[in-house]
């Protein structure tokens, strides 16, 4: 069972470190302060469906949560790997259809939930803050571009470096870059840019050798930033 907890005000401080939350406006912010609720999941409990009908947008306060989809056969698909404090599951408020994806909790999460009902009251009563909503779902969109882009352009080392970037980035939701850490075990990274766990190896043990990042178990910890961003950069003829 999840038990339903209101925000803090400790919750409150850690959304506003989120770009999108940061821009929206004040009455926005409190609206969703006043109606949002926090629940707790368990490693590899279900936060949605594919498949599930739309019941609210939520956030992750501690935690981390995989969006991706598993088919009939077995075979998983991740798109990605949720990080506090980052926004999910507004795209089916946009286009009023069941859920695209799974969204399964990686491990013990605490989860910010923003209910349909309330949600859709507030954007009734306040059209203009669609504007807001279709913020948070194009900002998904540019990165899902940019994920196709580099698939059909770029070699697998920049590839990598751009997906390591994106995650320390917090795919546009953290207003800057406070860390060099990430939780990931390679067979995650292999599975998001749809290439053998080998080939991952690889090239993270290339970039280790230019002491670019350091491996360890489930765990990349990047030393030279700047020098992953070169390495991400589209090369121009």
């Amino acid at each position: 069972m999840k038990e339903n907890i209101v925000l803090d005000v400790k919750d409150f401080e850690l959304l506003e470190k989120n770009w999108w939350f940061s821009q929206l406006p004040e009455i926005f912010q409190k609206f969703i302060q006043q109606y949002s609720i926090v629940q707790n999941y368990q490693r590899e409990q279900a936060i949605f469906r594919s498949g599930d009908i739309f019941n609210g947008i939520y956030a992750v306060l501690e935690g981390r949560v995989c969006l991706g989809y598993i088919d009939i056969q077995g075979n998983e698909s991740i798109a990605a790997i949720v990080d506090p404090i980052m926004w999910f599951g507004e795209i089916s408020l946009v286009d009023q259809q069941a859920r695209s994806h799974d969204a399964i909790a990686v491990e013990k999460c605490r989860i910010l939930l923003l209910p349909d009902h309330a949600i859709r009251t507030m954007l009734s009563e306040n059209p203009q803050f669609w504007f807001h909503i279709a913020q948070l779902t194009s900002q998904k969109l540019r990165y899902a571009f940019l994920e196709i882009i580099s698939m059909q352009t770029q070699h697998i080392q920049q590839r990598l470096a751009q997906r390591l970037l994106f995650i320390l980035n917090g795919y546009g939701n953290h207003i800057e870059i406070k860390k060099n850490t990430i939780h990931l075990s390679q067979e995650q990274l292999a599975l998001m840019l749809k290439c053998s766990r080998q080939t991952i190896n690889q090239e993270l043990q290339l970039l280790e050798q230019q002491d670019i990042l350091k491996i360890s178990f489930k765990k990349i910890e990047i030393l030279d930033m700047q020098k992953l961003h070169q390495i991400a950069a589209p090369q121009h003829s």
